[in-house]
């Protein structure tokens, strides 16, 4: 991928408005981009402007979910009110069963609580290694990625360059607002997730998510049992600096 498009799409990311940006991503990489999506709201912000963008294009968005297999449930019901709200098919990944029977086998449902390298092997059965599949044949990914999300994001580009294989991930909401992304859904009627009106601002794993109390750190619900702060464990591996596919 060339620098100088790299540059080129980092200026309207950060500079045009959502549904400009996302537009003119869908006209450059056409069936070439993906869209994740874990039914959080900035994820659904995306999906949102992304299904009117590619509607004006004439084009079938490639959006997709990694599903774990231990989701909430609120989160597979979110996904078929997505599909029929916006007439859009959303691709699933799961995990491959043989590695979880593997995993389960040698160390039981729950060896994620018992330390952080456990919880990351987890990780990368569940969602690194789907997340492989899910990306195979892309040119670029748009995430929903934020600065104000958490520590291990403050550094986030609109634009970023993955370490194998030159792969673009998009991150238009990169300078994004908590603020910014709720006026926008209260302005746009998008739906969201429930679990974020019970004080969830980070959903994942159904075991591995939990509720915040008012001025807690937003990541601080995610995998609660680790140590407190938000260094790089507060991560999965999808979007850790370097990370590859497991």
């Amino acid at each position: 991928m060339s620098a100088a498009l790299a540059t080129e799409l980092g200026e309207v990311l950060e500079q045009a408005p959502l549904y400009d940006a996302l537009l003119h991503a869908l006209r450059t990489f056409q069936g070439d981009l993906r869209i994740a999506c874990s039914f959080g709201v900035e994820d659904m912000v995306i999906l949102h402007e992304a299904s009117r963008a590619a509607r004006e294009l004439g084009v079938t968005p490639r959006v997709f979910l990694l599903d774990t297999g231990r989701l909430h449930q609120e989160t597979y019901d979110l996904l078929d009110r997505a599909r029929e709200h916006y007439g859009i098919p959303i691709e699933t990944y799961a995990p491959e069963a043989v590695s979880i029977e593997r995993l389960v086998r040698h160390k039981g449902p729950n060896s994620f609580l018992s330390s952080v390298d456990n919880r990351l092997e987890c990780c990368a059965i569940r969602k690194v290694a789907p997340l492989a599949r899910a990306l195979a044949g892309a040119r670029a990914w748009v995430t929903g990625l934020r600065r104000e999300q958490a520590a291990t994001r403050a550094g986030v580009g609109a634009v970023e360059v993955e370490p194998a294989g030159g792969l673009l991930k998009l991150n238009p909401l990169a300078h994004w607002t908590h603020d910014r992304v709720w006026a926008f859904v209260r302005e746009h009627g998008v739906p969201t997730h429930p679990l974020h009106e019970r004080g969830y601002p980070s959903i994942g794993c159904a075991p591995c998510t939990r509720s915040v109390a008012p001025g807690e750190d937003p990541r601080s619900g995610r995998w609660w049992w680790e140590s407190a702060g938000g260094g790089e464990h507060k991560e999965c591996g999808i979007h850790l600096r370097g990370a590859r596919p497991a």
